[in-house]
């Protein structure tokens, strides 16, 4: 009788709050003083017979002025407190706090993009168990192509021009799924086995990295895929437009794995877009940024590419930037305020240097116009920034980084 008389009581306070402009004032006396007396009934603790008085005195009242809202579903319940919360995430995600996943690695080593780890044919790759562990905590999914014929793994290069030397892989663009109803653009990268044609699709801003994959599979004594390719090029005879297959010396038998390796998720985290509507950004912050507005990111028939990035801010409005690689030069002196500053100037660990191009080529400085920012990838050799595509309007500013949540690695917690 008490769970039953709260019940009551929550009720009734609902239809206080949604109703009491279209009650009278004797209907709004009658509703309030049910109330007051079922809740004082229920303060006193009174024995199940008077609760019960009371609570049928609540339903008399709620039946004559509840409207819609008395004897509402469980159903209509759970539909109403879903949609709350949809709009109080939505309304966070919008104002405060904006969750963030980075594809590409032109922040790595600070942030990890998708990276990925190639499983040797001696060497089982991970299952049961452990697989699941690593799709939990790391995001790791599981690519394998099965050999359709016994024979020897081949990649495929067209020859393009031969003086200078260059050369395109077979890939295609792809459509996948994501969380099984979601499509994905993707990009299917093939090869041979034998003479029979074989592919794998992976995300699209995970093109950079199949070089590597392919590298690490095939030829792992070699400095890069490039280099295999143009010393298996530099003495054949295949002239432009003609397509030429590279032999990697390993030999699979049918239903074998020709090639297996783990995608890594890239670190998620968490944007404060709160913040800078109280304070400039400032240098050294990681902050994302939505490419709608770079007209240097423009697709080729002048279509905004409409992504959002994430950098480190390196030029506020005045500053004048220079590379003296790899030193990046902020108004004449070596720029501080970040850790990262001092790595990449020290090239400490995994950390490169900034490398002078684009608009920051060898003798040139930049000065940052207002309402403007410069911004620069850690990984710097391997970062499309503004070096490229030139400054971010202070209108496409979304946040700062904030809190790296997943995956559950040692680069876990307050973001750098």
């Amino acid at each position: 009788m008490r769970r039953t008389a709260e019940n009551w009581l929550r009720l009734a306070e609902k239809v206080y709050h949604y109703r009491r402009d279209l009650l009278s004032d004797s209907e709004l006396q009658e509703l309030t003083s049910a109330t007051q007396f079922l809740r004082e009934t229920l303060r006193k603790q009174e024995d199940a017979s008077k609760l019960r008085i009371a609570a049928e005195r609540m339903e008399d009242v709620l039946r004559k002025y509840g409207g819609a809202y008395y004897r509402r579903s469980g159903w209509t319940e759970n539909v109403e407190v879903l949609l709350v919360a949809a709009i109080l995430a939505i309304g966070i995600r919008t104002y405060f706090v904006q969750p963030f996943k980075i594809p590409t690695n032109s922040m790595w080593p600070t942030y990890f993009g998708m990276t990925h780890q190639v499983f040797e044919p001696e060497k089982k790759a991970p299952e049961g168990i452990s697989r699941v562990f690593r799709r939990a905590a790391f995001g790791a999914k599981r690519y394998s192509v099965k050999a359709p014929v016994s024979g020897e793994v081949q990649l495929a290069v067209q020859i393009l021009d031969r003086e200078p030397l260059r050369v395109r892989r077979p890939v295609e663009p792809a459509i996948g799924k994501k969380w099984l109803c979601f499509s994905e653009q993707q990009l299917s990268f093939s090869f041979l086995v034998g003479d029979q044609p074989v592919s794998v699709a992976v995300p699209a801003d995970f093109q950079m990295e199949m070089d590597e994959v392919f590298r690490q599979a095939f030829f792992p004594d070699a400095i890069s895929l490039e280099h295999v390719i143009r010393n298996a090029l530099k003495s054949g005879k295949a002239g432009s437009g003609q397509m030429v297959r590279i032999g990697t010396g390993r030999r699979v038998e049918k239903g074998e794995s020709a090639l297996e390796f783990d995608i890594l998720t890239g670190d998620q985290l968490f944007v404060d877009r709160m913040s800078y509507h109280f304070r400039r950004p400032k240098v050294g912050d990681g902050f994302v940024f939505r490419t709608g507005e770079i007209e240097g990111l423009n697709a080729p028939d002048g279509t905004p590419d409409d992504k959002y990035y994430i950098k480190r801010l390196v030029g506020v409005p005045g500053d004048t930037l220079e590379i003296q690689t790899p030193v990046l030069l902020r108004n004449g002196e070596p720029i501080s305020g970040r850790a990262a500053f001092e790595k990449l100037r020290e090239q400490e660990g995994d950390y490169t240097g900034y490398v002078a191009g684009g608009l920051l080529a060898p003798g040139k400085t930049v000065k940052v116009p207002e309402e403007s920012f410069f911004a620069l990838g850690d990984n710097s050799p391997n970062s499309l920034d503004s070096r490229a595509w030139g400054f971010v309007p202070a209108s496409s500013v979304v946040g700062r980084s904030l809190f790296i949540y997943y995956p559950f690695t040692k680069r876990w917690g307050p973001a750098r």
